[in-house]
């Protein structure tokens, strides 16, 4: 049996050098690579719109609360003022009296004209009984029109949301009483995007269109899984000597509002070594690379970028690696 073992050692130890020539050779030389800084970044809407009251009065209704999710156009408060009432009153009032000079009016219009046709009533009768006719039915409709205005008034009292999304703050509670113009709650705008702010130094780095990676929820651990974002928008104005910029990534719909995630934007780019994870093996708390010679090489890993190692020590251009090692 130990006769047996030996030769079959003795038979791997002949063949290494032929298996070590027929594995993938790995050639080393400088790639150039962004280095990325982490930001923290906060979640933001792209648009924050108030919904204001259209008429003065007293809020009777109000039909959302914080976090209620609303569509373009909906009823979230009603505004009465007691006055409409009253002026509706006295606008209806005004109408049925003019519909009754309207009907008086018409009469003696009648009248008149049968008047004239016998030849007992004079031409002038005539026109003035037509004239009266007629400035009642157009003070009948300017006073229509009014009510008109008055029942459109009161419609107003409905406080309808500017837009589809969601209640970030109410301004008012029921009772109060508010002005035209006042802002009873704001909407935000569903479409999210994550607003950073970056050092002045790192300034002509970031511009409109760059590629960031964007972390997971909070302020992670760092071994997150990143995701792919673009930049939408650099603001031209620096802010206490950071420059602020948009930043959109898709499925931030489940985020709230201000909520921080890590962002990695780029900070300028430099030549580096990159060698796949594979060719890079641990042994006694060292690592190292095999050389194509058979050598093995003490190397120091950096950072692991998409499935390669950044060699900060041990390498230079043109050696040649190949797989192994244990």
């Amino acid at each position: 049996m130990n006769l047996r073992r030996f030769a079959l050692l003795s038979s791997l130890v002949l063949f290494q050098p032929a298996l070590l020539q027929a594995q993938e050779v790995f050639p080393v030389r400088l790639q150039m690579i962004e280095d990325k800084k982490a930001v923290l970044a906060t979640v933001q809407t792209v648009d924050l719109t108030p919904a204001r009251a259209r008429i003065g009065g007293t809020v009777v209704e109000l039909l959302v609360d914080e976090g209620s999710a609303v569509k373009d156009g909906e009823v979230i408060a009603r505004i009465k003022d007691e006055k409409l009432q009253l002026e509706k009153q006295a606008v209806e009032a005004r109408i049925a009296s003019l519909q009754a000079e309207r009907k008086l009016a018409k009469i003696a219009l009648d009248r008149a004209q049968r008047l004239r046709k016998s030849g007992a009533g004079s031409q002038a009768k005539l026109d003035e009984a037509r004239t009266n006719l007629d400035v009642v039915v157009k003070n009948l409709t300017a006073m229509e029109n009014e009510r008109g205005l008055v029942l459109q008034r009161e419609r107003e009292g409905a406080v309808l949301s500017p837009a589809k999304g969601r209640v970030i703050s109410v301004k008012v509670t029921s009772g109060v009483v508010v002005m035209p113009g006042e802002a009873i709650a704001t909407i935000a705008d569903q479409t999210y995007i994550l607003r950073i702010e970056v050092p002045e130094r790192h300034a002509r780095f970031i511009q409109h269109g760059d590629t960031v990676q964007v972390g997971e929820r909070g302020t992670g651990n760092g071994m997150e899984t990143l995701r792919t974002g673009n930049v939408r928008q650099v603001y031209p104005a620096m802010q206490n000597g950071r420059v602020i910029a948009d930043v959109e990534v898709s499925g931030l719909g489940d985020f709230f509002i201000g909520e921080r995630i890590r962002v990695f934007v780029s900070t300028g780019k430099r030549e580096t070594y990159l060698v796949p994870q594979d060719y890079v093996y641990s042994r006694y708390g060292l690592h190292y690379v095999r050389l194509k010679d058979n050598r093995e090489v003490v190397v120091q890993p950096g950072r692991l970028m998409d499935g390669k190692y950044e060699i900060l020590s041990g390498l230079r251009s043109g050696d040649q690696l190949i797989g192994g090692g244990s």
